[in-house]
This record gives C-alpha cells, structure tokens and sequence, in this order.
C-alpha cells in the first residue's frame, strides 16, 4: 500500500503561524522534503520535531522526485515544505505532485500560510477577482511586456518582488500602466511588518527616500481607470497617457488594444 504526500503550509515569518495540523504531519512523517535543509531545521526546531530531511529545490527536482515517488511507493509518508508559505506557489513541489498523482499516490494538501492572499486581505485593493503572477522577470523589457499582457485585466494583480528590484518595478509598472493604485506589503508577518499605499510614483518615492530596501515583497496593483478612452478620439487618449509619463509608442498600444485598433494606423495618425 502506498503512503500519502503531503503538503505542508509553513509559516511565511511569525513562527506562531503554524497549524496544529500541520505541526501534527511534520511530528508523523517519515521524511519531510523541503527547499533549504538549514532554512527548515529553524522550524522544525522550534517545533521540537526531529525527523529526517531531504532537500527538493528547482537544481534537483528530476532526481529526487524519482527517489520520493519510490518512497512513497514503499509505503513511506512524505511532507514537502517551501522555506515559507504555500509550496508550489513560486516554489518546487509541482514535479513531485504531477508525478505522485501518476503513479495514483494520495496527494493531501495542508492549507495554511500563503504572502499573496495575507497581503491581498490586507491590502485596501478589491478582493473579489485577483489574479497571482509569481515572481516579476528581473529585466525591464520583460517587465514592461509583462504589465502589458495584464493591461485588460479587470482585476487585483499581484507579484512577487525582491527588494533590490522593486524601485525599478515600480517605474516600470507607471511607464505601461499609468498611476494605478499600488500597495508595497514588506516583511508580512514579521516584526517591522508594513503596507506602503499610494500611486506608483508616490511608493517610489517613500522607498527611494531610504537607505535601502530590505525584506520580502509583495506587489499588489488595483484595477485600472487609466483612461476612460469611451469619451476621448484615440489621440487624445495617447496624450493623456503621454501626460502621465507613458512613453508615446507604450501609450499607443495600450490605446490601440483598448479601442480594438491597429498600432499601426494609429501610429501613423499621431504623427500625421
């Protein structure tokens, strides 16, 4: 008889955050899998649970996927954690999963911590429609095609940003999708915990201002009004984004796909 898999929500920074349930799996499993072994053990400790650990991340998830799948075959019970929150939400875990439902292995979710949906509730930002877009790229290009994909949305999107980047991700975001609102929620959990609401510009500037920024981020950007394009011609809904600092050729294909036109014609009526 197979064993089951489980995976196990753990707390994204208060250690306090932990299920009892969750507590309860980890005391019973046979082998917990888990991103960074050392990361783990804090937790674990903790806990005062002591039991063996492997580590899953994305260099070696081929590998130990086969060896955990034979464990779980054996008859073993196997927990995966991420270094915080949700595993699989941004973090390995799927490759495990879509090979344990294969091999028709029980797969028992643990619900429990998770940054995006923490953030979200907290955030001020509509809550009835969202939608969670992992880890932002770390070059601009790919960034700004990114907001640019998501334009139409009509919902909260939400990303996941390292500190180091979000000034840059911030400016892009206002060059393609003009003053949305915008909430920065940094260190969920923990002790400088901390919601920055504003415009883009305005959280870029609050940030800016620092010395550095620190800590983990959650980037939550609102619905968009940027131009009520019903009651403007096309061109004039380019100079309003234009005004607003959205570079001419970003502001004609945001206008074009609104309005169901070509880039092209429009281009060519801006600067007729």
């Amino acid at each position: 008889m197979s064993g089951t898999l489980y995976l196990v929500a753990t707390p994204i920074g208060n250690l306090e955050d932990i299920t009892v349930r969750a507590a309860r799996i980890l005391r019973e499993a046979d082998v917990i899998a888990c991103e960074d072994t050392r990361q783990s053990r804090k937790l674990l400790d903790h806990l005062g649970i002591s039991k063996p650990l492997v580590s899953y991340h994305e260099h070696n998830e081929a590998a130990r996927t086969a060896e955990l799948i034979e464990r779980l075959t054996a008859g073993e019970t196997v927990a995966i954690i991420s270094d915080a929150g949700t595993p699989l939400i941004s973090d390995p875990g799927y490759r495990l999963v879509i090979a344990a439902i294969a091999a028709a292995i029980p797969v028992v979710p643990l619900p429990g911590p998770n940054a995006a949906v923490a953030a979200l509730s907290a955030s001020g930002l509509p809550t009835d429609a969202f939608r969670f877009c992992g880890f932002l790229p770390p070059k601009s290009t790919a960034r700004r095609k990114i907001f640019e994909s998501l334009r139409s949305e009509d919902c909260t999107l939400i990303f996941y940003e390292t500190p180091h980047r979000i000034l840059e991700a911030l400016e892009d975001l206002e060059a393609v999708l003009g003053p949305r609102p915008v909430v920065v929620a940094r260190e969920l959990t923990k002790v400088y915990e901390e919601f920055l609401r504003g415009a883009a510009s305005e959280v870029r500037t609050a940030l800016a201002a620092r010395p550095s920024v620190k800590g983990e981020i959650t980037l939550l950007i609102g619905k968009g009004s940027a131009v009520e394009v019903s009651t403007t011609t096309p061109e004039e809904a380019v100079r309003e984004l234009e005004q607003q600092g959205v570079p001419r050729m970003d502001a004609i294909k945001q206008v074009a796909k609104a309005r169901g036109l070509h880039k092209r014609d429009l281009y060519r009526s801006i600067i007729s």
